[in-house]
């Protein structure tokens, strides 16, 4: 039976969370929302393009009617919820309507800060946070001309944007000094102020407002410094405060706003906090990308899937004006723990501030040129080091043209508020032919939300059908077996809790009833991968639990004794070549992981070899970990070779047993010696004076590849935990088949640098890849 959960609030983030809900299990719940705006969920963010022209109320509409309905989701639109009974877990609404919940979402948003001063309750003075404020301001602009905006930051700014292109002469008021205080330092801000002045907006900075003067409408505005402003219509727009009165009456505690743990619960059981309304760990934020990440774990959380909780958001912000260019993210100030990389270039209006910490970036103001604020971004969130020449290339100019955007990897993301990277884009794009920025947001989500990446979009849009475009790409399906690609088939597994291969088969509409060669390893893996108990996962592989033996064309077998680290001794050989003789086993061979393997050997001897070999053997399965070990055979290198030869060791016992979406080729060298050789392999371990430099994505298939450098280790114990951690994480999000090299060009290393860095998330994926290594431990094998 579903349970029934309502949310309070039709706002960007109550829906957001429904649709995160939705997407994780679109059966759990029976779903209300109760909006006390007469409005279908809309866009607030992009009131402000409403106002400027750009477009319609229509347009600002993000789920329309259908959507509610195709979900069965009942909505209650105009109505508000006056009280809640967390005993009888009931909901109270102005309409005398009683709703009762097993879960409970609070997602009341936030209210405009209105200045006590005198005058506020006139006629002409309005907020601009609704609907209704948008269409009273258009309506005040058709009769009268004069209009002043109070307040300096991001939404006054649009809005005095707005105005002006009503037709109205219109005057900024700032109490500050300077424009934008909280996101720009003051050589941008007086940058922003030229541009705006230019296109007609006026000024009046470090004034504080005494009073609104009028009889009935306002008049005009009096400071306290004794000057004035007249004006017919004031536009209050000096900030929010969390919408938090309700909870408090219901004694849900709050603060500055609803407070709410990592998984966005309250402290009444069963009732959770969403949006601007929520205050975590003592931040309360106003911006659409935290909002949208609170509604990712909150979905998880109460859909009951695994979640590491929500630890905070960067603050990033651009600005909707025509004609600017403006990007702020993370610190900015200066202080003795930080330097700054700055770049001001007047003549072409392009300023630069990039501040760093150690060879971290810490945040960044960008004005004029915006086009690597994706790429700061991402380097912000993963606190990636810095190089020189990265440095360098930040700082650069670039002109807008397809050469920036084709040069952008795919990974790339272009809509940080909803995640849509370059590749999706091209995907959406190519396949249904899409023409329009409108189609592209319609279809991706992106430029859906703070709207900041329109401009990208659009420059996207424009190189995807131009000539310079050579990038394809298109859809393919896990085999002939089915029309699903491979993401689409381990969603529908994950979502209908199929654990089987005949599941699959039958509830995916298979093709064929017993699958290909191509979509059964497929499915054996990511059922293994989602199952880790999944009983069908090694019967490709083995000849029996013991045994890992590999058929040979012949119908003998090979086996591989299992010598850690590339290192045997005389017993070993001794006992290898006893058994080679007696079982007449002529043939033995060198792996290129430096091992020995038996080939040739008869069925009905395998019993006997392995009862008298009685030492590991290295599994038959072609997918899993391959290490080689470059301590030996280097003529020139006297370095020693302990330290690397015990990390060997350590990283082949920890991941021998694990299955890999493709081989893993893992080298380690005691120096740099080797370097040029070992890089070229999935995993390239090299030692250097202060502990080991870590390389991922290289390759010699299909064509030499040298991998990038993802990190350095300061001893062994942090080298084997980052890869391990690499691994499992490449093991749960790679496509079968893909290879390390691939899974990187994909997924980005500045994201997967993000996972490995956070402590806790890497802590759990080490804990994953050792509980599937637990059945291993201390079995004859």
């Amino acid at each position: 039976m579903k349970k029934k959960l309502a949310v309070i609030g039709n706002g960007m983030a109550g829906v957001r969370s429904v649709e995160e809900i939705l997407k994780q299990n679109s059966q759990a719940f029976d779903i209300s929302i109760i909006g006390s705006e007469p409005h279908l969920n809309y866009n607030r963010i992009l009131l402000s393009s409403v106002l400027q022209g750009e477009v319609s109320f229509q347009d600002i509409t993000i789920n329309p009617l259908e959507w509610y309905e195709e979900n069965r989701i009942e909505l209650y639109p105009g109505e508000t919820a006056v009280k809640i009974d967390s005993n009888k877990k009931e909901i109270v609404t102005d309409k005398k309507r009683t709703i009762s919940y097993d879960k409970l979402i609070l997602a009341t948003g936030s209210t405009p800060f209105i200045l006590p001063i005198q005058g506020i309750d006139k006629e002409g003075v309005v907020t601009f946070r609704t609907i209704e404020d948008c269409k009273s301001i258009i309506e005040t602009s058709k009769q009268y001309k004069k209009a002043v905006v109070i307040g300096g930051g991001v939404l006054g700014l649009e809005a005095a944007r707005g105005l002006l292109n009503l037709g109205l002469e219109v005057k900024v008021i700032h109490n500050q000094e300077y424009l934008m205080e909280r996101q720009l330092d003051l050589t941008a801000s007086r940058m922003l102020q030229k541009e705006l002045e230019q296109q007609g907006i006026e000024f009046l900075l470090s004034k504080v407002t005494k009073e609104i003067v009028g009889d009935h409408r306002v008049e005009k505005i009096e400071f306290i410094d004794g000057t004035s402003v007249e004006t017919d219509l004031v536009v209050m727009s000096v900030g929010v405060r969390p919408n938090i009165e309700l909870a408090k009456e219901s004694d849900i505690l709050t603060n500055r706003g609803i407070v709410v743990n990592d998984f966005l619960e309250t402290n009444k059981s069963d009732i959770y906090a969403v949006g601007e309304c929520v205050e975590h760990n003592g931040m309360v934020y106003g911006l659409v990308k935290p909002l949208y990440e609170q509604g990712q774990v909150l979905a998880k959380h109460i859909c009951g899937i695994a979640e590491e909780g929500y630890k905070g958001s960067v603050l990033s912000t651009s600005l909707k004006v025509p004609g600017v260019d403006l990007f702020s993210v993370g610190e900015f100030g200066e202080d003795e723990t930080t330097k700054t990389l700055k770049m001001f270039n007047e003549m072409d209006g392009v300023y630069k501030n990039i501040v760093i910490r150690g060879d971290i970036i810490v945040g960044a103001v960008l004005y004029g040129d915006t086009t690597d604020q994706s790429k700061l971004l991402d380097m912000i969130l993963k606190r990636k080091h810095t190089s020189d020449e990265e440095k360098r290339m930040l700082l650069q100019s670039k002109d807008k043209d397809a050469g920036v955007i084709k040069s952008m990897k795919l990974s790339e993301i272009i809509c940080n508020c909803n995640g849509v990277s370059k590749g999706a884009i091209i995907e959406a794009v190519q396949q249904k032919e899409l023409t329009t920025v409108d189609q592209v947001k319609q279809c991706t989500k992106a430029s859906s939300s703070c709207g900041g990446c329109k401009s990208v979009v659009a420059d996207l849009l424009a190189y995807i059908h131009s000539d310079e475009c050579d990038e394809v790409i298109q859809k393919k399906s896990l085999c002939a077996c089915t029309t699903l690609t491979e993401d689409e088939v381990v969603l529908q597994i994950q979502q209908r809790n199929l654990s089987s291969l005949q599941d699959v088969f039958v509830e995916l509409n298979w093709n064929t009833k017993e699958g290909c060669s191509s979509c059964v390893p497929a499915l054996n893996y990511y059922l293994a991968m989602i199952y880790p108990k999944y009983e069908g996962k090694n019967e490709p592989f083995f000849v029996n639990e013991n045994m890992k033996a590999q058929l040979q064309k012949d119908g003998t077998y090979s086996i591989t004794p299992q010598m850690y680290g590339g290192v045997t001794n005389v017993a070993e050989l001794q006992k290898i070549s006893s058994i080679m003789e007696k079982y007449k086993i002529t043939d033995v061979g060198i792996t290129p992981e430096q091992r020995i393997q038996l080939i040739g050997i008869k069925k009905e001897d395998l019993h006997a070899v392995y009862s008298e070999l009685n030492m590991h053997l290295r599994p038959a399965h072609k997918n899993n970990i391959r290490l080689v070990n470059a301590s030996f055979g280097d003529q020139e290198c006297r370095c020693s070779k302990g330290n690397a030869l015990h990390l060997a060791v350590e990283l082949e016992k920890e991941m021998e047993y694990l299955l890999t979406p493709h081989r893993v080729v893992l080298g380690i060298a005691t120096c740099k010696h080797s370097e040029v050789d070992m890089i070229t392999k999935d995993i390239s371990v090299i030692g250097i004076n202060r502990g080991w430099e870590i390389y991922v994505g290289g390759s010699i298939s299909p064509h030499i590849r040298q991998g990038e450098l993802f990190t350095v280790a300061s001893n062994s114990q942090e080298a084997k935990e980052l890869i391990c951690g690499f691994v499992q994480y490449y093991r749960e999000t790679a496509n079968y088949l893909e290879q390390i090299c691939d899974w990187t060009g994909r997924v980005g290393l500045i994201h997967i640098r993000e996972v490995l860095f956070e402590d806790v998330l890497r802590k759990q994926l080490i804990e994953r890849l050792e509980a599937e290594m637990l059945p291993y431990v201390g079995k004859p094998v």
